[in-house]
C-alpha cells in the first residue's frame, strides 16, 4: 500500500511539472498584433511585422533555380510596419472607388484579388484610401515584402512564403484550375491557402503584387549609379516598378519568395493586383 501511494505521488509531481512546461512554452510565444479598419463597410486586416534583420535573395541552395535578380544574398534592416493580411480584393476596391472602376478580368468573384491595376492604378486607390480612413497607407518597398513573404521574424527559411511545397501555399499555372472561382476562373478567393509564419496569405501565386520602389538595376552598373542623379525628376516613367510574388498564371519559379520582376507604371494585365502597407506611427497605433 506504501508502495502504490509513493507512485501516485511521483505520478502527480511529474504531472505538475509537465503541465508547467507546456504552458510556459505557450505563453512564451508571442501571439501576432493585428489590427482591423473599416472603410465604407469592407474591413481591411492588417498584420504586425515587427522590424529586424534578415537575408534578402536566393541562398546558396537556391542558386541552380534563381535569376541575377536575385543575387547577391545580402543583410537589409526593415523597420516596423503594417501589412495587409490578404491581397486587394474586388469587394474592397470597389468600397473605395467604386464598381464601375473595377476592371478586372475574372469577373463575378468579389472575394477574388482586384487585377488589371497597373501601379498608378495603385496609388490613386491608396490616395482615396487614405483620405476616407485618415490612415498613412502605401505599397510595400521591395524589401518590406520580401521579408514580410519571408515570415519576419518568424521565418523558417521557406522557399516559397510559408512552406517549401507551392501547392500547400499559391495558386499558380499548374494548379489554378482546382476549384475554379469567378467567370474566367482564374484568379482564387483570398485566403484558401495555407498561410505563412506571420498569417499572411498568397504572397506566393494568385497575383502579383506590385511594390512601391524603381527597378534599381535599370540604371545601375556593376553595383554602382551610372549617374549619382538618376533617376532624374520627370524621367520616372521610363524606369519600371518592381512586382514580387507570381501570379495563377506563372511557372512556379516566380513564386518565390526572393523572385523579382518589374513592368512600366501604367502597364496592367489579368496577372498584376497589390496588398497594402500602413506605417507604423503615433497615428496608426492600435
Amino acid at each position: 500500500m506504501k508502495k502504490l501511494y509513493t507512485i501516485k505521488i511521483v505520478l502527480l509531481i511529474f504531472i505538475i511539472i509537465t503541465s508547467s512546461s507546456c504552458s510556459q512554452k505557450e505563453s512564451s510565444s508571442k501571439p501576432i498584433q493585428e489590427c482591423k479598419i473599416v472603410v465604407n463597410g469592407e474591413t481591411i486586416e492588417m498584420v504586425l511585422v515587427e522590424g529586424g534583420t534578415f537575408n534578402m535573395g536566393c541562398t546558396p541552395k537556391q542558386e541552380k533555380d534563381a535569376s541575377e535578380n536575385e543575387k547577391p544574398l545580402h543583410s537589409e534592416n526593415v523597420e516596423s510596419f503594417y501589412i495587409g493580411k490578404y491581397e486587394v480584393t474586388q469587394k474592397l476596391w470597389n468600397a473605395v472607388l467604386g464598381e464601375e472602376n473595377n476592371h478586372s478580368h475574372n469577373t463575378n468573384c468579389e472575394d477574388c484579388p482586384v487585377e488589371n491595376v497597373s501601379w498608378s492604378d495603385a496609388q490613386a486607390f491608396i490616395a482615396r484610401l487614405t483620405i476616407l480612413t485618415k490612415k498613412k497607407f502605401r505599397l510595400p518597398s521591395d524589401i518590406e515584402w520580401e521579408y514580410a513573404a519571408r515570415g519576419g521574424n518568424r521565418s523558417l527559411g521557406y522557399k516559397y512564403s510559408g512552406s517549401n511545397n507551392i501547392n500547400e501555399v499559391g495558386w499558380y499555372i499548374e494548379n489554378y484550375q482546382d476549384k475554379p472561382c469567378g467567370d474566367k476562373k482564374t484568379t482564387h478567393t483570398v485566403g484558401l491557402k495555407q498561410s505563412n509564419e506571420l498569417g499572411l496569405y498568397d504572397m506566393s501565386g494568385n497575383v502579383w503584387e506590385w511594390c512601391d520602389n524603381l527597378y534599381q538595376k535599370e540604371y545601375v552598373q556593376n553595383n554602382k549609379k551610372v549617374h549619382t542623379g538618376w533617376p532624374f525628376p520627370g524621367t520616372h516613367l521610363y524606369f519600371r516598378r518592381i512586382i514580387r510574388g507570381g501570379s495563377w498564371g506563372g511557372e512556379a519559379t516566380g513564386c518565390k519568395v526572393s523572385c523579382i520582376d518589374f513592368d512600366f507604371a501604367n502597364y496592367k494585365d489579368e496577372y498584376g493586383g497589390f496588398r497594402l502597407v500602413m506605417e507604423c506611427n503615433s497615428e496608426n497605433e492600435y
